[in-house]
């Protein structure tokens, strides 16, 4: 099989895997009489998890050369994890499956990312990226409406059961991409030559910390993100437990019906998210998302009924979509050539991770003590954090960033 193809496959179904039993965790332990705020912090320990492992995880994917391996292994071991919590619905155990799925599940990221890089090389990796960005988007909207609907017919034991069809296909899809067909010096980011034994040796000792407070953009892009995912990250799970609170909707369907509005909204944004970059550049699509979340926190507050999913969902799809094509495209932009661009993505994910983490914790205690339109509001303000950094630090930014049709790497702008 071209490898390009079974690539987009296995970025179809590890959706689904990559989320374990996602927005549904919530409404799932609601249904046990799990409160709101303890919800919230079996997610934080699983983002702080998932946060903990990201950058040893871009680390292990720079240096092995077993990357189908890594990524077979964390797909069952991810699967795994999720179908434990059928099984007890007890405090440690939700929360030891939330940590087992967040901590494999961290190395799903990184590693697709390093074995697009070692197939396509720098030069096609935006326009690949996007496409498994799309695939990715897709199997998010299939896998959903699959889980509501089964959810619905029969019970969240279907859920469950979904789960581990799309893991199968997971490790199916990624044995399917012939080993040959990845070059790994490429994928870490240094050159398919001759020299790339020397660059490797230049920066054998980088590490993902040391690169991130090195490379001044890359430090600035992790904090935006940071602010941005602790505003966000909640959002969704609790507004569909707002819903379902206020008896607008069937848990179920209602969850999956946000996943799927969101979800098609990053296929149409991930399908022109390169487009865009070429036109307004990194920074301005990065831009772009920032703007779209304290909008998207004023009208959730404003909208908790059954048809506030519309424009509540669509804005979290504006901005996902976008960066789940142009964070990962810039890093590869602001390292190529140090041969620790995996690196770089696990560090980005593991800052921006400390915002998703804490924000299940703070959206579920501000929705248990002051009302969800209190945690909508608040959860919109924190966010505009990341809209005053990116602005203050625009030039430099944009300088580091730079246009599509320049250079990908520039030392200088690595200190």
């Amino acid at each position: 099989m071209n490898p390009l193809h079974a690539l987009v496959g296995l970025n179809f179904f590890m959706a689904d895997v990559q989320a374990g039993i996602g927005p549904f965790l919530g409404v799932f332990l609601q249904a046990h009489g799990w409160h709101p705020a303890s919800i919230g912090t079996v997610m934080t320990l699983g983002g702080i998890a998932g946060m903990l492992a990201t950058s040893p995880a871009g680390a292990l994917v720079d240096a092995t050369h077993y990357k189908r391996g890594l990524i077979v292994a964390a797909g069952v071991m991810t699967t795994l994890a999720s179908l434990v919590l059928w099984v007890s619905h007890d405090f440690w155990m939700v929360a030891a499956s939330q940590i087992l799925t967040a901590v494999t599940g961290a190395a799903l990221g990184p590693a697709v990312a390093g074995v697009t890089l070692g197939i396509v090389r720098e030069r096609g990796f935006d326009r690949q990226f996007a496409r498994n960005q799309v695939a990715n988007h897709a199997g998010n909207v299939v896998g959903a409406a699959l889980s509501g609907w089964l959810g619905w017919r029969f019970g969240f034991g279907a859920v469950f059961a979904l789960a581990g069809v799309f893991g199968a296909l997971t490790v199916l899809s990624t044995l399917l991409i012939n080993r040959d067909s990845i070059d790994h010096d490429s994928a870490r980011g240094l050159a398919a030559s001759s020299s790339a034994a020397s660059a490797s040796s230049e920066h054998e000792h980088a590490s993902g910390f040391r690169m991130l407070l090195t490379c001044r953009p890359l430090l600035l892009l992790a904090a935006a993100l940071a602010m941005f995912h602790l505003g966000n990250a909640a959002m969704l799970p609790l507004y569909g437990l707002a819903v379902v609170a206020a008896h607008q909707g069937d848990p179920n369907a209602f969850t999956a019906q946000t996943i799927v509005v969101a979800q098609l909204v990053m296929v149409a944004a991930a399908f022109f998210a390169n487009r865009l970059i070429r036109r307004i550049g990194y920074w301005g699509v990065i831009l772009i998302t920032f703007l779209a979340l304290p909008l998207r926190g004023l009208v959730a507050a404003m909208f908790i009924t059954a048809w506030g999913v519309w424009p509540v969902q669509a804005l979290d799809g504006i901005g996902a979509g976008l960066q789940s094509v142009a964070v990962p495209a810039l890093v590869v932009r602001l390292l190529q050539g140090t041969g620790r661009v995996n690196v770089g993505q696990g560090v980005v994910m593991t800052v921006q991770g400390i915002g998703a983490a804490l924000s299940p914790a703070l959206g579920g205690a501000l929705a248990q003590h002051f009302g969800y339109v209190t945690a909508f509001l608040a959860l919109g303000a924190v966010s505009t954090g990341s809209l005053a950094l990116w602005l203050f630090c625009g030039a430099s930014l944009k300088k580091a960033c730079g246009n599509c049709s320049e250079p990908a790497h520039d030392p200088s702008l690595a200190t």
